[in-house]
């Protein structure tokens, strides 16, 4: 695997949480549960929690000046939760950065190739590893040249994520100085990489409780609860579709056929009865 010891740049790491215990996180698991599964209000929040924690304990006595680019977690065509809890915080850092007389940051996307039926947070560190790194990332080169990056992510749980990262950028022969940043980290190496999936599925239990987030919350379509709403048993999503507007109807088969997801055959049933209603 790729250690971060083969970078030639800097490399600065802050989480906004560490997890240390299971069951004590720091923030409402409830809520990072619905932010994962779409409510934005949440990412939001989130957002600028972790921008505040980042430029008081990390940022704002280091700083030296030079242009900031953001890039959020890979995707495809569907951007993921982290994606939202992003813009965010790129609101909370550049009023900093603004106020301060700094450059504020500018964007780029982390491209990827591969779409993945798989649920991330179920696998093993292997496995996360196994999966990803038959994955091909690209960023371009030319405009982050002689930038700081900084990578955003929700959580950090084995950091294969990152070690993908920090290869994509050696393979370019990259070598800026770079934040890696997270919204939490597990740092108890006794705690199983499965507890991803355990805190991501901490409300969202069924389709019932996506419905009480589209509902309640501000919704947003993500990667994971597209997924998680066409991966249900056709005779549930029908119950659970037959629920939702013309619009939602027509933006989740919008979203599924961008993001490839007809090529997966678990799927297709409910994208057919989609293709049907809209």
């Amino acid at each position: 695997m790729i250690s971060e010891q083969n970078y030639k740049g800097t490399i600065t790491h802050f989480s906004g949480f560490l997890i240390d215990n299971e069951n004590e996180f720091g923030f409402s698991a409830v809520d990072y549960s619905k932010f994962k599964y779409g409510a934005i209000n949440i990412a939001r929040e989130f957002g600028y929690l972790l921008a505040d924690r980042f430029i008081e304990n990390c940022f704002k006595d280091h700083y030296n000046g030079k242009q900031i680019v953001v890039l959020p977690s890979a995707y495809s065509y569907i951007p993921t939760a982290s994606f939202f809890m992003k813009v965010f915080f790129v609101e909370k850092l550049n009023l900093f950065l603004y106020k301060n007389g700094y450059p504020i940051v500018q964007e780029t996307k982390i491209n990827r190739t591969v779409t993945y039926r798989e649920d991330y947070g179920e696998m093993s560190a292997q496995d996360r590893y196994n999966l990803i790194s038959g994955d091909s990332f690209h960023v371009d080169k030319a405009y982050i040249e002689d930038k700081q990056l900084l990578f955003l992510d929700d959580i950090k749980i084995t950091g294969t994520h990152e070690r993908i990262i920090i290869k994509m950028l050696n393979d370019a022969q990259i070598s800026n100085d770079c934040y890696m940043l997270y919204f939490a980290e597990l740092i108890n190496s006794n705690i199983s990489p499965k507890f991803e999936n355990y805190l991501n599925n901490y409300f969202v239990k069924d389709l019932e409780k996506v419905n009480d987030i589209i509902k309640n919350e501000n919704f947003i379509f993500n990667t994971r609860v597209v997924k998680y709403i066409l991966n249900a048993d056709p005779v549930e999503f029908k119950a659970f579709i037959s629920n939702q507007t013309t619009d939602f109807k027509r933006d989740i088969l919008f979203q599924a056929i961008g993001n490839e997801y007809f090529k997966f055959e678990n799927y297709l049933e409910n994208i057919d009865m989609l293709m049907k209603l809209t």
